[in-house]
């Protein structure tokens, strides 16, 4: 139980803390956006730059293949469209439960608009129970809890492409109406970097085969990031703020990484800047994304832009093949635009992809209930959770 006047006592300088860092965060964009300023007379040559010195450069840096300057008005959606989304939820597996095993809840989205068709709003549960399956990523090291999330996020990118495909199989000519393939969270899995080979290799490709179905149905795929914390825009701007004649951080900043002369506006987020240059129902420049894990996606390699939809400046990323033909990227953002004024602030496909697909309480009760009573039915003896688990939902406390 939180002791709520204890907690009272710790809250006194919040207040003020958070002034402070309100008023440091306008300095940094005062300085960023000087920054901005000088770096796009100069945008030609710090590009280059980049190219030239980027392996020598230890942090994550975007490119930008439009100028620093574009303010885009993005249109909105015809009247006319279609929206799929998919987003996941689990039951994370317990030994204290009457098995170990655990759930994964895809939920999946259909909203048609203009074209007097329902909806489809429903899940696909999967229930994960073999030993291969549950302790396969052990042999790497990786813990079953972390490896059901990965496995997650490639049942929600197969399941997209599979409405794709249905929704294309579905139209009887090519004159079926704008459609849009969206999905919560960044398409730049930052999390394989760290795994190994085998593993990656068990993840990634799936999810790459779903985007070559996508692409095959021309059907645009976009990742929205609400909130997002990445500063790969900025970085760029570290170019133009290096005090040295060339930018080789590994040589002149080897042993001052994380105070190095360029962080004049750290720990500034893209979003920050993005919200103080651009009006609602604008999008920045499009940027490619130079994370180190990209080198692995082929023709998906990833872009991004940032979009003022009105309540946020939200950052929102798109394979090459979408971000380099304007047709489908504008299609796109045209799309996701309505989406969030459709959902007051957030698109409202993914706000119900994420409820079709949470598991709450009352869910993972049944769940259980459910398993007890097939194994029982199955002839197996001493069924129940653990001691500990019964104590704990039994407490007088």
């Amino acid at each position: 139980m939180l002791d709520l006047m204890k907690l009272a006592q710790q809250m006194q300088g919040i207040s003020q803390h958070l002034k402070d860092e309100a008023e440091a965060a306008g300095r940094r964009v005062t300085i960023a956006s000087k920054l901005m300023e000088r770096a796009q007379a100069h945008q030609a040559e710090l590009i280059d730059s980049w190219e030239t010195w980027r392996d020598r450069i230890p942090f994550a840096m975007a490119c930008p293949i439009e100028p620093l300057d574009t303010r885009l008005p993005i249109q909105a959606a015809p009247a006319a469209h279609t929206v799929l989304a998919t987003d996941g939820s689990q039951i994370s597996p317990s030994h204290h439960e009457i098995a170990y095993c655990y759930l994964l809840n895809i939920g999946r989205i259909v909203l048609h608009y203009g074209q007097s068709r329902f909806p489809l709003l429903d899940s696909l549960p999967e229930v994960i129970y073999r030993p291969e399956d549950l302790y396969l990523s052990r042999q790497w090291g990786i813990s079953t809890e972390e490896w059901m999330g990965h496995r997650r996020t490639v049942a929600e990118a197969e399941t997209l492409a599979d409405l794709a495909v249905d929704l294309h199989t579905e139209a009887a000519d090519d004159n079926h109406p704008p459609t849009l393939a969206l999905t919560d969270g960044s398409l730049i899995y930052w999390f394989l970097e760290d795994l190994p080979m085998a593993a990656r290799e068990r993840l990634l490709p799936p999810i790459l085969e779903a985007w070559n179905r996508l692409q095959a149905a021309r059907i645009p795929l976009v990742g929205y990031v609400s909130a997002s914390r990445s500063g790969e825009a900025l970085n760029f701007l570290r170019l133009q703020s290096c005090p040295f004649e060339t930018p080789d951080c590994l040589t002149h900043c080897a042993d001052e990484r994380d105070r190095a002369p360029c962080q004049v506006f750290a720990p500034l987020r893209d979003v920050a800047l993005g919200a103080t240059l651009l009006e609602p129902g604008q999008r920045g420049p499009l940027w490619r994304s130079s994370v180190n894990i990209l080198e692995e996606y082929g023709a998906h390699r990833i872009y991004f832009c940032y979009v003022h939809v009105g309540a946020e400046v939200a950052r929102v990323e798109m394979p090459e093949w979408v971000a380099l033909s304007q047709p489908l990227r504008d299609s796109a953002l045209e799309m996701v635009i309505t989406q969030v004024q459709k959902g007051y602030g957030y698109p409202i496909a993914l706000a119900e992809a994420h409820n079709q697909a949470v598991v709450r309480g009352g869910d993972r009760t049944r769940f259980f209930a459910l398993l007890e009573r097939e194994m029982i039915r199955a002839g197996l003896q001493n069924v129940g959770t653990s001691f500990k688990e019964a104590r704990k939902r039994g407490s007088i406390a």
